[in-house]
């Protein structure tokens, strides 16, 4: 229904309030999804009776939380980084704290792909072995 990203550059740059279902389609998250960061006090949605109408500012900050657990940082740490926003402000310490945030989760994922290839390189090792193993278990059986 919609091209996500011309919808997102679209609302993104206008005051447009946007449903639970136009959210989904558009950063594709389901509606349980929504509730959830809802809950959890990172997005605040207006309240229209039972319809829950989504800002600018809940789009923005919906972007920030999908992006930061893309990168695989906590909920906590999207809160923190999201608390410093501060639309008067040059947001410096906002973007500090997510510059130190990023360069730790760096520093991790570098270290688990390591560790990645490294289990790797023995799973491949164990299997050469074992093909080499029922290989002469089938040329004996064949003998």
């Amino acid at each position: 229904m919609y091209e996500r990203l011309e919808d997102m550059e679209h609302f993104e740059m206008t005051d447009t309030l946007m449903s639970i279902r136009e959210m989904c389609e558009v950063y594709d998250v389901t509606p349980r999804t929504l509730r959830f960061y809802e809950a959890k006090e990172l997005i605040s949605p207006e309240r229209r009776g039972t319809k829950r109408l989504f800002t600018r500012r809940d789009r923005a900050r919906l972007k920030l939380i999908l992006r930061g657990k893309r990168f695989g940082f906590s909920l906590e740490e999207i809160r923190q980084m999201l608390d410093l926003y501060s639309p008067d402000q040059s947001n410096l310490p906002q973007m500090q704290k997510a510059f130190e945030l990023g360069q730790e989760r760096l520093i991790d994922l570098e270290s688990r792909r390591a560790e990645l290839e490294e289990v790797i390189n023995d799973l491949k090792a164990n299997l050469d072995w074992g093909a080499e193993l029922i290989a002469r278990v089938q040329q004996t059986a064949a003998e």
